[in-house]
């Protein structure tokens, strides 16, 4: 299992980076909230979970650098300040703030993910609390960059170009609002739900046991 999701991991990387969407991306703002949520709410938890407990789970080795509270406030603050307008328009017209900017996304996911899903078997039932709020506390982050720019009353994000997809810059901004709505909050709340799962379980077996 853990191979197949390194794979689909990689996978997902290679459609959101060598496909349509960085191209597209220049026009469109749909189009890069599409990378966005592929990279960091498909990508990264995919490959977390692809090496978490393996040789190459580099919680292993170094758990006090995977604190989930630390994770999920590191990836706040880089996914508000990358959709700050000026640092957003930057990345689209310029190769190499897209690569830091997509770099960035793809290693403060990992961070997260890992903080929550790696480590050896010992030090993930230890973590499991804090794993849980720190992926329910980005889910919530998440959801409320969603809601704003889905609800917003003017285009906060210009492109250069035709609209894209026949949609009014404001249109186009409400749709990406709506990615990240969906996809990018309900990916931690499952995250969140399925460490909780798995706490609740082991509890009731200890209790079992006893």
């Amino acid at each position: 299992m853990r191979r197949l999701a390194l794979v689909l991991g990689l996978l997902t990387l290679a459609a959101a980076w060598l496909g349509p969407l960085p191209a597209l991306a220049e026009h469109t703002f749909a189009a890069h909230m599409g990378m966005h949520v592929l990279v960091v709410a498909v990508a990264a938890p995919l490959l977390a979970l692809g090496v978490a407990g393996g040789p190459l789970d580099p919680a292993r080795r170094r758990p006090s650098l995977f604190a989930p509270a630390l994770a999920s406030l590191v990836e706040m603050l880089v996914v508000w300040a990358w959709h700050a307008p000026a640092l957003h328009h930057a990345a689209r017209h310029g190769t190499a703030l897209l690569v830091l900017e997509q770099g960035s996304y793809l290693a403060v996911g990992l961070l997260l993910w890992l903080s929550a899903f790696g480590g050896t078997r010992q030090q993930r039932r230890e973590r499991a609390p804090a794993g849980i709020a720190g992926l329910l506390l980005t889910s919530m982050h998440m959801t409320l960059l969603g809601v704003l720019l889905a609800l917003a009353g003017r285009p906060l994000y210009l492109h250069a170009g035709p609209p894209a997809f026949g949609l009014s810059p404001l249109q186009d901004q409400h749709l990406g609002g709506v990615i990240m709505l969906v996809f990018g909050g309900i990916s931690y709340l499952l995250g969140g739900l399925l460490l909780l799962a798995g706490l609740l379980r082991k509890e009731s077996d200890l209790a079992s046991a006893r």
